[in-house]
């Protein structure tokens, strides 16, 4: 189980139906543009059974990437013209964190290694707090409660695909060589004002929300890095292609490596709304971590790449 995301069964009991590539990905793109970069933990934060180590020089071709994280509103767009339901909505249930959960009468149980998170009934990615929540107010917000399943079920039908490990640390450092986060080596602002919506205060049971937020922020909060991308540090976990494994960066392809070829779990990104430096300080540009592909939880989304020039989503930013 990875620090902050309840896991969940192995996938076995759930697929990801036959879906037609017809829909329009909305969420506007940037191209990352080829080159190289020195992947892992520069500054020895990381924790050794992630495996964010040796530091490795990897060289990537130009893609693709979203700005953002695919939000409620287009996530929604893909429902509506596929009749699509994702793991949770087939479960019936998913994990929701203690101090969100709309009524404490849905809670079917607690998660014993990961006692914040709850087991609630009902709660999907409509319906993020449980049964009597809606999405109202949460449209530019990410879409969550979202697995891996149903991330790779949405970019069949848009013609994307989640990033590769290596193309999501290479995108989030935004051309910043070592640095520990997307917009360099401090966590704050100099003028002590946040960057990124992760928790503050005592984890698990009072968050000040100095950043603004309890729960998830709009996609567009805070700055963009180098590269335009936003939130890439915190807010939701985002999912990757790759299977996980620690030992991996020991043998990793030096081109555009595309993760181990065997494995369960697979990789998540960049931290989210619930990431404390006490105990899951996985915020930072290079730090990995893990959960099984029907893994359903209220902090974990997904954005998509592509390959520049592929026609699937809207035009680039400037």
């Amino acid at each position: 189980m990875s620090c902050c995301t309840p896991a969940a069964g192995s996938g076995d009991d759930f697929a990801v139906p036959a879906i037609e590539t017809t829909g329009h990905h909305r969420v506007p793109q940037v191209t990352i543009p080829a080159g190289s970069f020195v992947m892992g933990d520069h500054s020895g934060d990381g924790f050794a059974a992630d495996g964010e180590l040796p530091l490795h020089e990897v060289s990537m071709s130009a893609f693709s990437m979203d700005v953002h994280p695919v939000t409620t509103n287009d996530f929604a767009q893909f429902v509506a013209a596929t009749g699509y339901r994702t793991v949770a909505e087939q479960q019936g249930f998913s994990a929701v964190f203690h101090l969100l959960v709309a009524d404490s009468g849905d809670v079917i149980e607690q998660y014993p290694d990961a006692p914040w998170w709850l087991a609630v009934t009902g709660a999907d990615w409509k319906q993020p707090f449980g049964r009597t929540s809606t999405t109202d107010g949460l449209g530019d917000h990410p879409a969550v409660h979202i697995s891996w399943m149903d991330a790779q079920a949405y970019c069949e039908w848009s013609g994307r695909s989640l990033p590769t490990e290596a193309q999501w640390e290479y995108a989030a450092r935004g051309g910043l060589a070592g640095a520990r986060y997307p917009w360099g080596d401090e966590l704050t602002a100099a003028d002590g004002s946040w960057l990124c919506n992760i928790w503050q205060g005592e984890f698990p049971a009072h968050n000040t929300a100095e950043d603004g937020y309890l729960g998830t922020a709009p996609v567009r909060s805070y700055v963009p890095n180098g590269y335009g991308l936003w939130q890439m540090a915190g807010n939701v976990w985002e999912w990757c292609a790759d299977r996980f494994d620690p030992r991996y960066y020991r043998g990793a392809e030096p081109r555009d490596p595309q993760g181990p070829e065997r494995g369960r779990a697979r990789v998540l990104r960049g931290g989210s709304y619930l990431c404390h430096d006490s105990y899951c300080n996985r915020y930072r540009n290079s730090a990995r971590s893990h959960n099984t592909p029907v893994s359903s939880m209220g902090n974990a989304g997904f954005r998509t790449v592509g390959v520049p020039g592929d026609g699937r989503g809207q035009a680039a930013e400037t």
